[in-house]
C-alpha cells in the first residue's frame, strides 16, 4: 500500500543502508525489507527484518533506516517495525547480493 507513490523512493534510499556484517550488499538486496507502506497523512513504515535477532548492530541499522526515510521529501513521519516472521534466510537474498557475498 502506497498512498504517496514514494515506494520506490523509499526503495532507492534503503539501497544506500548496509548490514556491516554483509557489506557490499545493501539491506534490500539482502532481502531485510519486507514492506513499505506509505499513508496519506505522510507517514511512511518500513517492515524490515535483521539477518539474526542478537544482531549487534540492529539499532544503527534501523537508525538509518528511519533518519533516511524521515528525509524523504513528503515524508511527515518515518516508522520502522522490526519482525522476525518469517525469518530471514539466504534464500531472500537476490542474485547480485548472493553473487557478492559469495554465495553462488
Amino acid at each position: 500500500m502506497d498512498k504517496l507513490n514514494l515506494a520506490p523512493a523509499i526503495r532507492e534510499q534503503l539501497e544506500t543502508v548496509y548490514d556491516p556484517e554483509l557489506k557490499p550488499a545493501n539491506i534490500v538486496d539482502l532481502g531485510l525489507v519486507y514492506e513499505i507502506i506509505t499513508k496519506e497523512e505522510g507517514i511512511a513504515k518500513v517492515v524490515m527484518t535483521l539477518t539474526a535477532p542478537g544482531c549487534p548492530v540492529a539499532g544503527e541499522i534501523m537508525e538509518e533506516v528511519q533518519r533516511k526515510v524521515a528525509a524523504i521529501p513528503g515524508v511527515k513521519e518515518a516508522l520502522v517495525e522490526l519482525t522476525f516472521d518469517p525469518p530471514w534466510n539466504r534464500d531472500m537474498m537476490s542474485e547480485e547480493a548472493k553473487l557478492e557475498l559469495g554465495f553462488m
